[in-house]
This record gives structure tokens, sequence and C-alpha cells, in this order.
């Protein structure tokens, strides 16, 4: 299991936080999500033999959102 923290840009809302939380929860192999909108973060825990950090980013800018 490992756990990373990717900024994300774009969120000015709840509704924002709900939809990367989801966007990330979908990503197969994620066990765990907390995103905050101050400041803008998302810290994934996930089963590296199921996802990596590239997919999980890709889930967040699919969701309409910048990850860094």
């Amino acid at each position: 299991m490992k756990t990373t923290t990717i900024a994300v840009t774009g969120m000015t809302c709840g509704g924002c936080v709900a939809s990367v939380t989801r966007a990330l929860k979908a990503v197969p192999g994620v066990q765990d999500v907390q995103v905050t909108l101050t400041p803008g973060a998302a810290t994934v825990s996930f089963d590296e033999g199921k996802a990596n950090e590239a997919g999980i980013k890709t889930a967040i800018e699919d969701a309409g959102f910048d990850a860094a």
C-alpha cells in the first residue's frame, strides 16, 4: 500500500471536493481518499499493483481539475 498527496487546483467548493473524491474512489486499487479544499490536495492510499500516480492524476484531470 502506498500513500501519496497530489496538489489539486481548480476546486472552489464542497461539490468540487465531492467530485474529485468520487473520481478517485472509482480508480481500481484506490483504498482511501481524503480531499481538502484548502489547501487543494488529495491524499490517496492505493495498491501499487493495481493503480499508480499517473492514473490517479488522470482521474483528477478527467473530473475537470488540474493535478500536480
